[in-house]
């Protein structure tokens, strides 16, 4: 059995591979050939939860476990199995994994969702998950211009020059949201915030959103009547997300509109007309996890990498 830090995750999975990665993964869930698991969550007394995620496409199957705290911060891993006998082969440090296959989630969404020119992003958020869902779009589109607010200016500066020195493109971190978002083509919502960070005034006609931030029941990024504006709402599981999204859960009397992501990748859902808005809400599946921890896998075989773990198994 191997282990493998975060700095062999980093080494091993690139975004552009990651993004193609969660289309097959996506692809399998439409076909009926994967199955995933929606998140559970442990709650205890004093703020500490842990989450739990499962799911099992083709070669391999695993599951993430990862603990939080609301003082103390996250702790992820992840575990491989084969499918072929249900032996484990390695154990992640999982942090990145789930930054990149969640940028790459909403890579794929933009790819299939957002218009061919879109140029311009809008960011709200410079946490975790900022740096991915840039680093994504700039692998679907020609974006010439980012521009991000946080609640921290500091934060938003010093993001704002890393991206640009990064990524060689312009990104300026602004003054307020509506700045940030106005007349941008791509919106990303990467926040904790327990209320909406954005207003629907703010968004042009036909910009694609990526939001991800709203996996809790109790926790909203959109305003409801930005949701009921958009012309297609997507979500990458409907099971998840009648669980744990609540933007929609929040904003939404009526679901029978929402699609699911392997609808899109198959082509049963699309974009309308140029001036739609269109949604995806990022709850986060444990199959992306999978596919990206199982590349990971076959390319540490070849390269040498991970540490084996002789005690637990050869």
């Amino acid at each position: 059995m191997r282990f493998f830090s975060e700095a062999d995750v980093r080494s091993l999975l690139p975004m552009r591979q990651a993004i193609a990665l969660v289309r097959r993964a996506f692809e399998a869930l439409a076909q009926g050939t994967a199955v995933n698991q929606p998140r559970r969550r442990l709650v205890l007394p004093g703020g500490p939860v842990l989450h739990s995620m499962a799911a099992g496409d083709g070669e391999f199957f695993g599951t993430k476990i990862y603990s939080t705290h609301p003082r103390h911060g996250a702790h992820f891993l992840f575990v491989l199995y084969r499918t072929e006998d249900a032996r484990p082969l390695a154990l992640f440090e999982a942090n990145y994994l789930g930054q990149i296959r969640t940028g790459a989630a909403s890579g794929l969404a933009t790819d299939l969702l957002a218009l061919p020119e879109a140029r311009t992003v809008g960011i709200i958020g410079s946490g975790f998950q900022a740096r991915s869902q840039l680093e994504a779009i700039l692998a679907v589109r020609p974006i010439r211009e980012a521009r991000v607010w946080s609640r921290s200016p500091s934060r938003a500066q010093a993001w704002a020059a890393e991206c640009s020195r990064d990524f060689g493109i312009p990104v300026e971190a602004t003054d307020s949201a509506a700045a940030a978002v106005r007349g941008a083509e791509i919106v990303v919502t990467a926040t904790s915030a327990k209320d909406p960070v954005l207003e629907v005034g703010w968004v042009m006609d036909g910009a694609h959103i990526n939001a991800m931030g709203s996996n809790q029941a109790s926790r909203r990024e959109l305003p409801s009547d930005l949701i009921r504006r958009a012309g297609l709402v997507v979500v990458d599981s409907l099971e998840q997300a009648r669980i744990e999204c609540g933007d929609l859960l929040l904003g939404l009397d009526d679901w029978s509109p929402v699609a699911e992501l392997a609808d899109v990748v198959s082509g049963r859902r699309a974009r309308g007309s140029p001036d739609q808005i269109t949604l995806f809400e990022s709850q986060g599946l444990a199959i992306e996890d999978v596919v990206s921890a199982g590349y990971v896998f076959r390319q540490a075989l070849s390269a040498g990498a991970g540490r084996e773990w002789p005690f637990l198994y050869s």
